[in-house]
């Protein structure tokens, strides 16, 4: 399993209509959490965020906030933000642009919001313009498409919890936009990364916000 635990700038500059990280001038960070609601996962995710006053954007599976309403408005309930996330985690570069567009719309029905993320970050730059309104679509064509800075890698059942966190406390920065997995798969690291990664950066003064745009 290939990928970059800190994005690259060159990859940032191939899809420049993406969001990948957002410029501050404070100790600000932006946790993501992909693939639910899940029943067990993302009440953990929500009770350890809570801890430290934090809020993060949760990208969400249309299918699962269709299974889990209640979960759903618990996150908007604490305060959070959600984004788009397909509705059952389709790949961008295996299926029709009309496939893709139609599987978005479908979570959209879900989801309220204009934040999408591509799963697996696999999305063609044509996708990328159909999305955002450079070309006609008939999805809404207004979407901010919002990648990361930091993998912590969670989903990669070959790392440790420690492996996990370390990924983000050596790589992420002010402004960084995280990515951790709230889902069943990515648990049994999550559930140990994430409050080490809460407590690090919290006593090195950082505050943790949803992304806003």
């Amino acid at each position: 399993m290939l990928y970059f635990v800190k994005t690259p700038w060159w990859l940032k500059k191939l899809y420049p209509r993406c969001i990948w990280d957002i410029p501050v001038e404070e100790k600000i960070l932006y946790l993501t959490f992909d693939d639910g609601p899940h029943p067990v996962v993302t009440p953990f995710v929500l009770e350890q965020l809570k801890q430290y006053n934090a809020k993060a954007t949760f990208f969400c599976i249309g299918k699962n906030v269709a299974a889990h309403p209640d979960i759903y408005s618990d996150i908007l309930n604490g305060g959070h933000r959600v984004g788009n996330h397909t509705f059952n985690h389709l790949n961008g570069w295996k299926v029709t642009d009309e496939q893709y567009l139609k599987n978005i719309l479908s979570a959209g029905k879900y989801i309220d919001s204009n934040l999408f993320r591509p799963p697996y970050g696999r999305i063609t730059r044509f996708q990328v313009k159909l999305l955002t309104g450079i070309r006609n679509s008939p999805v809404n064509s207004n979407f901010s498409i919002v990648m990361w800075d930091v993998l912590s890698g969670d989903f990669d059942v070959k790392l440790s919890a420690e492996a996990c966190s370390l990924n983000v406390i050596s790589n992420a920065q002010p402004g960084s936009v995280i990515v951790f997995h709230d889902s069943e798969k990515a648990f049994p690291r999550l559930q140990e990364a994430l409050p080490r990664t809460l407590k690090y950066f919290s006593e090195k003064g950082y505050r943790f916000e949803a992304i806003s745009r």
